[in-house]
């Protein structure tokens, strides 16, 4: 048994060996192969009746030069009326701390004001705009209760 399996294990070695060379020579030979007929397309044009659509009806229109209406909409505007300008009012507020700023916009929640809040290199600034002078001179001494000085003044904008 010994003498057969000292000699069937190298002839198995050199079998795959043999089949492996073999595999890489077929797999990466020069010659090719193709015998492949080129792709024809074959194409037929049917000629039928058209289909009779009322979009077609449009397009052989004999008046050159005339469009088909579209939606029009006719909007009126008074430029007569006078445009008062009305008298806007600044409440600006520098912000120096996060307990500040908690402060000021739970009191900004009770006097329903909207904010805007600038941040910039120097530090953060609630700009608050408002039409309503007495509210933003109210809210200022409100603001004085928690160190936190704020100033009205006119709004003015950059043109």
């Amino acid at each position: 048994m010994r003498k057969i399996l000292k000699w069937l294990t190298p002839l198995i070695a050199l079998g795959v060996a043999v089949f492996i060379i073999f595999f890489l020579i077929s797999i990466n030979s020069n010659e090719t192969y193709i015998r492949l007929s080129p792709l024809e397309h074959k194409s037929s044009a049917t000629v039928g009746e058209a289909k009779k659509v009322w979009l077609n009806h449009f397009s052989k229109s004999e008046k050159l030069g005339y469009f088909y209406p579209v939606n029009e909409v006719f909007i009126q505007v008074d430029l007569n009326e006078k445009i008062v300008s009305q008298t806007v009012y600044k409440l600006s507020a520098p912000i120096l701390d996060p307990y500040q700023l908690f402060c000021l916009k739970e009191e900004l929640k009770q006097h329903r004001l909207k904010y805007y809040l600038k941040k910039d290199k120097s530090g953060a600034e609630l700009l608050i705009f408002s039409k309503d002078r007495d509210k933003l001179n109210s809210l200022v001494e409100v603001l004085k209760n928690y160190q936190i000085s704020a100033n009205v003044g006119l709004y003015k904008e950059d043109t």
